[in-house]
């Protein structure tokens, strides 16, 4: 199978190249639930919790770069790995939660984009109008984007959108800076301020909050849209996927900073929303207007990395449910790219798109809710499938190292413990 990239290589790569998966990741996993986590545990517990921020960022980087050895080193993503060692039940068990995890995340995309547009251009009286209307516009615009204009076309508006999230977000930061110090202590020295159930929730929430869920499989695709299929390429990566996990720590601590310099209440987008509101009264109509322009450019950019990244794994799904090769048949290992121009592909992406509007007509809170519980649930199993999979039958050079699988048991714990308090909650 071919896509419409043009293969990377291997050797002296320049710095925009290196880092362009990373980039996507980054403006993929970052989102307007983990902007307003971080804004509302920044109200809450002030600069002593920005080590959360980093705690989180490096335990995702764990998890990717566990992702990234594996396939580098086997030729296979995970699901393929699975398949191989497990049969195609692997196939039908995951799918059903790839199919709610769509719907759910799709919707939240809409709804948040939808909100944000309208607080830039309030068109409607009632808000509830103009999120459908302008959530509707903005995934159909996401669906032409990635329709037609390929995986290059898809870098250049991710890069814009992430050009929009880093200067505005950090510049709103930096003119409510709340002293170098209060911060360098923060990320550098782990305190809680309160240690009430309350406080310690919302801290574990901040650590589990940062970047994605369920997209973190989608590097492995970009990685081959870029040729980066053998070990050769592994340090690239580590140093791509560094760089894109210190730019969501980066994010998340302006927001943590945003959030402890303006209080104000609200949930989802609509926090952000109000919270852009209070910035106009400190800051001015201009400060309002920057600062929404970075939230739009947070919210789309992730809603562009969904549509276009998670049919990827559909129709991944499909053509190892196709393949006749026996699941245990070592030479059916695959280094080509899921075809972006194939039925599968292009027709999850388009219901990708169009089904979850139905979200767009109840409550954004609800579905932030669910989206965020079922990409919690994920996780822990994300981090035992790299336990095993990366362990002793992995070539010695490329399997957990100590460190790593102590990094890999919290992870599984930390978001065990989150999906099953969001799962008490829902």
């Amino acid at each position: 199978m071919q896509s419409d990239n043009s293969k990377g290589t291997a050797r002296n790569p320049s710095l925009l190249a290196l880092i362009g998966p990373g980039l996507l990741l980054a403006a993929t996993g970052v989102g307007s639930g983990d902007l307003a986590t971080a804004s509302i545990v920044g109200g809450m517990l002030g600069a002593a919790v920005l080590w959360t921020v980093l705690v989180g960022a490096f335990l995702k980087y764990v998890v990717t770069e566990g992702l990234t050895r594996w396939q580098l080193a086997s030729g296979e993503t995970l699901l393929e790995g699975a398949v191989r060692r497990f049969g195609r039940i692997v196939v039908w068990l995951f799918l059903p939660y790839l199919l709610l995890w769509s719907f759910f995340v799709g919707s939240a995309q809409m709804s948040a984009s939808g909100i944000t547009l309208h607080a830039m251009f309030p068109m409607f009286e009632d808000a509830r109008d103009g999120k459908i209307v302008f959530g509707i516009i903005a995934g159909l615009i996401g669906l032409a984007f990635v329709l037609h204009g390929g995986y290059r076309g898809f870098q250049v508006a991710m890069r814009v959108c992430i050009g929009l999230m880093f200067a505005t977000v950090v510049a709103t930061a930096a003119l409510l800076w709340p002293g170098t110090l209060p911060v360098l202590k923060g990320l550098f020295v782990p305190t809680i301020p309160r240690l009430d159930p309350e406080a310690v929730i919302w801290t574990i929430a901040l650590i589990g909050g940062i970047g994605g869920t369920l997209t973190v499989l989608c590097y492995g695709y970009w990685l081959r849209e870029e040729g980066r299929t053998s070990v050769e390429h592994l340090r690239a990566c580590r140093i791509d996927l560094a760089l894109s996990y210190v730019m969501t720590a980066v994010f998340g601590i302006a927001m943590v900073i945003v959030g402890m310099s303006i209080q104000v209440e609200g949930e989802g987008t609509q926090l952000l929303v109000r919270l852009s509101d209070r910035l106009g009264e400190e800051l001015g109509g201009a400060g309002k207007a920057l600062f929404l322009l970075g939230t739009f450019g947070t919210v789309f950019s992730s809603l562009l990395g969904v549509w276009q990244a998670v049919p990827y794994l559909f129709a991944d799904c499909w053509q190892l449910l196709r393949d006749r090769a026996p699941a245990d048949h070592k030479a059916d290992v695959r280094r080509d790219t899921v075809d972006t121009r194939s039925k599968p592909y292009r027709v999850y992406l388009v219901l990708l798109a169009i089904v979850p509007m139905a979200g767009l007509f109840t409550s954004f809170r609800e579905v932030q809710k669910f989206y965020a519980v079922i990409g919690a649930a994920f996780f822990p199993l994300l981090a035992l499938a790299l336990l095993i999979f990366n362990g002793r039958r992995m070539n010695e050079r490329y399997r957990n190292k100590p460190a790593t699988v102590v990094a890999l048991l919290g992870v599984l714990a930390l978001f065990a413990w989150i999906g099953i308090a969001g799962i008490r909650t829902s």
